[in-house]
C-alpha cells in the first residue's frame, strides 16, 4: 500500500476531454446518489466502511485471515456452498474496512484494494449461486450493493452495464425471497441503470402498489421518475462517450460512473 497521502485517479480526466468528464461526473453523481439511498440505507457511512487507511488495514485484519481459512476448505469442497456465502461475506467485509469515508463530506470511496476484496467476492457469490439451489436473500442484497459499487468504479460504460446486470441478477432474487415496495424499488432503480426501462416500469408499479402509505408510493414514484429520466442521460452519454472513442481510434473509453470515488488511495 502506498504511503499516506498518496493518490491516483481511476478516471483520467487531463487532455481535450476533461471538461467533459466533468460535465458527466456532476449528472451521474445525481444519477447514482438517488438510488443508493435504496442499498445502502440510512445508517451512517463509517459503520459500514473505515474510516481512514491506517486503522481500515488493521481492521481488515481478522477478515482477510477468515478469508484465507475458508479458501483452504474451499480446496476440500469447492463446491460447498455455505463455506463459498461465508467467503463472499468475507471478502465484502476485507472490502468496507479497506474503503474510506471523507470525515468532512461523508462519502464513501474504494482503494484500489478494497475495489478488488469486491470483485472476489463476486466471484465468489457466482459460485455460490452455481452450487446451491436456494439462494441467501440476506447474502443477494449484499452482493447486489456490492456489484453496485463496483459499477460506481468501472472504467468502461461496458464494465458498468455488466456490473449493473450482476446486481439486478441479484436484486432479483432479494424480490423473490423477500418481495418489499424498497426490494422492488431497488431493483427497479437497477433495470433503468441496465438500461431495460420496460421492465423497470413494471417493477416500479408493484413496488407502488404494496408501499404501505400514501407519501411512501407518492415519493417512490417521484424517485423512481427521476431515476429513469437520468438513466437514459446516463445512456446518451455512454453513447456519446462510445462514438468519441472510436473516432480517437481507442479501444477503451474512462467511465465517468462514480459518486465521488475518483480518487483511489494506491
Amino acid at each position: 500500500m502506498a504511503n499516506e497521502g498518496e493518490r491516483r485517479m481511476l478516471f483520467d480526466i487531463r487532455g481535450r476531454r476533461k471538461n467533459v468528464v466533468r460535465v458527466v461526473y456532476a449528472l451521474l453523481a445525481l444519477l447514482m446518489g438517488v438510488s443508493l439511498l435504496f442499498v445502502l440505507g440510512p445508517a451512517p457511512l463509517s459503520d459500514l466502511f473505515g474510516s481512514d487507511a491506517t486503522d481500515g488495514s488493521a481492521n481488515a485484519k481478522p477478515f482477510e485471515e477468515q478469508a484465507a481459512r475458508i479458501e483452504r476448505e474451499l480446496k476440500k469442497n469447492p463446491e460447498d456452498p455455505g463455506l463459498l456465502l461465508n467467503l463472499t461475506r468475507a471478502r465484502t467485509n476485507v472490502a468496507n474496512q479497506l474503503s474510506t469515508v471523507n470525515p468532512e463530506t461523508g462519502e464513501a470511496a474504494l482503494t484500489p484494494e478494497s475495489r478488488a476484496e469486491l470483485e472476489k467476492a463476486g466471484i465468489a457469490w457466482e459460485e455460490y449461486v452455481k452450487a446451491t439451489d436456494e439462494p441467501s436473500p440476506s447474502g443477494a442484497q449484499l452482493t447486489s450493493g456490492n456489484f453496485f459499487r463496483l459499477a460506481q468504479t468501472s472504467r468502461t460504460p461496458a464494465e458498468v452495464e455488466a456490473n449493473m446486470n450482476a446486481a439486478a441478477a441479484a436484486q432479483q432474487i432479494v424480490v423473490d425471497k423477500r418481495p418489499s415496495s424498497g426490494a422492488l424499488g431497488t431493483l427497479a432503480a437497477y433495470r433503468f441503470f441496465s438500461f431495460e426501462y420496460d421492465e423497470g416500469k413494471k417493477l416500479v408499479q408493484k413496488a407502488t402498489k404494496i408501499a404501505p402509505t400514501q407519501f411512501e408510493r407518492e415519493n417512490l414514484g417521484k424517485e423512481m421518475a427521476q431515476i429513469e429520466a437520468n438513466a437514459r442521460a446516463m445512456q446518451k452519454q455512454f453513447a456519446e462517450f462510445e462514438k468519441a472513442s472510436q473516432s480517437q481510434g481507442k479501444q477503451t473509453l474512462e467511465n465517468p460512473l462514480g459518486l465521488g470515488g475518483a480518487a483511489l488511495g494506491e
